[in-house]
């Protein structure tokens, strides 16, 4: 039986089978979820606030705890929408603001530019620009080092997470 989940703030009701993912509500909205793991719990890419109805969701497995905890941007009601599933109505979700950035190259197609809304790390949701910010060659090494890192590789060693 389907089960109604709430998305914030876009204020939209959606259905997912019992025991569905949110993940794949995120994406038939066609919302902005990079899913850069696969929909493995290792990146920070689908994770979501929970307003509301956290017990009408599956409990965090470790995998997912290790993953929250690299997430700066983690409060207590946060989960990742590939790992949490539905198991009863009343959840209510709400994506953090911002958006995450496949590689350094998508920051500099915007040199020059303000960011319309905060610019995020993959894996630990850091704010790497911050919305109305103007993008500047100078600050593309700031965020170059922040950003060091191989997506492959970080997948390749969590695997044994």
């Amino acid at each position: 039986m389907a089960k109604i989940v709430r998305l914030e703030p876009i204020s939209q009701d959606s259905s997912v089978e019992t025991n569905g993912n949110l993940l794949s509500i995120l994406i038939n909205k066609d919302l902005d979820v990079l899913k850069e793991c696969g929909g493995r719990g290792l990146c920070a890419t689908c994770h979501v606030y929970v307003k509301s109805g956290m017990g009408g969701l599956s409990p965090v497995n470790r995998r997912e705890q290790r993953t929250l905890e690299v997430i700066t941007t983690c409060k207590p009601n946060s989960r990742l929408a590939c790992q949490a599933r539905v198991l009863n109505n009343g959840v209510v979700v709400e994506l953090p603001p911002g958006m995450y950035i496949n590689s350094i190259k998508d920051i500099e197609a915007l040199i020059g530019r303000r960011a319309e809304q905060d610019l995020l790390h993959p894996i630990t949701g850091q704010v790497l620009v911050e919305a109305g910010k103007l993008i500047t060659r100078s600050m593309m090494k700031q965020i170059e080092d922040k950003t060091s890192f191989n997506m492959g590789q970080f997948l390749t060693n969590s695997t044994d997470v």
